[in-house]
């Protein structure tokens, strides 16, 4: 019996150095692996200077913006969507990281306070803040090793921004092969080529709206629904009280997911044509 007794214990020690090895192992390989996020907060700066060596030199910069989307959507719709959205580009153009969404926005005056600052929550920057930033973040991918710094916004108050900073830049670097790009397809895509896909689904102006309706409320749905109060939709009131145009009830991630499939199909194409080389 004492001699069954120190076999099973030897067993057992045995077993626990095997499951030990086997933790050890896994960890050292999981180490060993290379990343495969697109996102470049996720990145060593030896990691970007090898990506960029290895041909991804394109970097999107996504932009996003802190605003109120109604009782039922939460303040940071713009910043999750842009950022999820911008890494399915990434991953589908295959040259390209992604930079850390930008946050901070032009949203209105603060005194008195107008457009979406009548809300609280929403965040606004001044609008020359804002044009200098893009170009300081851009002037600092080119110098290290990005070839083209793409702009796209989830929202429509910067497009011109957007636009005004891809050009002051390219004539800055008119002797260089380096180039921005304010890519207006993405917002398109958003607010022009999904609501005409949900009107032919049958779905109604008054539903689809153009804040916190059903097409914005859809997407956040397919993104992160942890970020919609299912509990709070209702149809529009006075969007200057609840800050809702639309009527999002009939919102649903289904629907939500042929307007991110669309988004990301043209702002693909609309990349690769703005940054064939010709």
């Amino acid at each position: 019996m004492r001699c069954s007794g120190y076999m099973m214990a030897g067993v057992t020690r045995l077993a626990l150095l095997l499951a030990v090895l086997v933790s050890v192992v896994a960890a050292l390989h999981a180490v060993a692996q290379p990343t495969t996020s697109v996102y470049l907060e996720d990145l060593t700066w030896t990691e970007v200077r090898e990506a960029t060596g290895a041909g991804k030199t394109t970097v999107i910069v996504p932009i996003g913006g802190t605003e109120q989307s109604g009782p039922h959507m939460a303040l940071g719709k713009h910043n999750v969507r842009v950022k999820a959205l911008a890494g399915k580009i990434a991953a589908a153009l295959g040259n390209a990281l992604v930079a850390p969404v930008l946050a901070y926005v032009p949203e209105g005056k603060s005194s008195p306070p107008t457009q979406h600052m009548r809300f609280p929550g929403t965040i606004t920057i001044p609008d020359d803040t804002f044009d200098q930033t893009l170009q300081s973040v851009a002037r600092g991918f080119r110098l290290h090793g990005f070839k083209d710094v793409v702009f796209i916004g989830d929202h429509g108050g910067y497009q011109k921004a957007m636009g005004r900073a891809a050009d002051a830049l390219n004539r800055e670097w008119a002797s260089t092969s380096v180039r921005a790009h304010a890519i207006g397809e993405y917002y398109r895509a958003a607010t022009k080529d999904f609501p005409k896909l949900l009107r032919e689904k049958g779905f109604k102006e008054s539903e689809i709206g153009t804040h916190a309706g059903v097409a914005d409320t859809s997407l956040m749905l397919a993104i992160d629904p942890s970020l919609v109060r299912v509990d709070r939709l209702h149809s529009a009131g006075n969007s200057k009280v609840d800050g809702v145009a639309g009527d999002p009830r009939r919102s649903s991630a289904e629907l939500g997911k042929l307007g991110v499939d669309l988004i990301v199909k043209r702002t693909v194409e609309a990349i690769q044509r703005a940054t064939t080389r010709r």
